[in-house]
């Protein structure tokens, strides 16, 4: 550090916290892998095995990796902001990429064998929730990472960005929740009451949603862990007010 300054540290308790968020993230991954491995058949695109894409693909983008992304604001505290910015929208672009792919299986899946779409509570929240999510990822570009939009308007939609991003990554866990009961009782109607293996599994998966999600929700919710601005964006962010407001910066 400059001037002989001890390098910043997290706020106590941060880290632990996104330690166990990411722990907790691995293992609803692998426990997903495991129940389609071990009970579906695994996951093939060519072949009627496409379908299992699907959970798999919405688990790892709609709600680990865009869990992760919300996160990234917090983790990288002292990092500059324009490098935050591109991490936090690159994870949201690369889970809405893998996100389609779980769309396009379960579409493509559903035509091979004549089950009709979009007919479900866990679809219509489904798509809800990803059509949603990459009309945010394109008004967060547009207002915060390329240049034109001015400083006031920015801070008028920041606080709606910020409290869409949560509301959809509850949106996103909850149409999880509403597709593993869903496929269970397609699967395993009749066995299911009787606290068969795989039913005990996907229940399992459907704890580790919520407590991941609990968990991200912590950390996002914690005022004393949000960044705090670096000195340099404190001046720049003066200068922008003083160019769109006419302020002076001692005024």
């Amino acid at each position: 550090a400059m001037d002989g300054a001890p390098p910043p540290t997290s706020p106590t308790g941060l880290s632990a916290y996104v330690a166990v968020s990411q722990l907790l993230g691995l293992t609803l991954l692998a426990t997903t892998g495991a129940w389609l491995g071990r009970y579906r058949g695994g996951v093939a695109w060519h072949s009627p095995l496409r379908f299992n894409a699907h959970p798999l693909c919405m688990v790892l983008g709609m709600v680990f990796l865009q869990g992760d992304a919300l996160l990234v604001y917090r983790v990288f505290r002292h990092e500059a902001r324009r490098s935050t910015k591109a991490l936090h929208a690159l994870l949201h672009g690369l889970a809405l990429v893998i996100a389609l792919v779980g769309i396009i299986a379960v579409f493509d899946s559903h035509r091979t064998k004549g089950i009709p779409n979009m007919y479900s509570l866990h679809s219509w929240c489904g798509m809800a929730a990803f059509v949603l999510y990459l009309l945010q990822w394109l008004l967060g570009c547009g207002f915060f990472l390329f240049p034109g939009a001015s400083f006031s308007l920015r801070g008028r939609y920041k606080p709606q960005h910020i409290f869409f991003g949560i509301a959809l990554f509850i949106l996103s866990i909850t149409s999880c929740l509403l597709g593993i009961t869903e496929m269970l009782l397609f699967k395993i109607s009749d066995s299911y009451s009787h606290f068969v293996p795989e039913g005990i599994l996907a229940n399992t998966l459907g704890v580790l949603l919520v407590a991941f999600g609990l968990v991200v929700g912590y950390v996002l919710t914690r005022e004393e862990w949000k960044r705090p601005p670096l000195a340099e964006e404190m001046a720049l962010s003066m200068d922008f007010k003083t160019l769109t407001e006419g302020e002076s910066p001692g005024g």
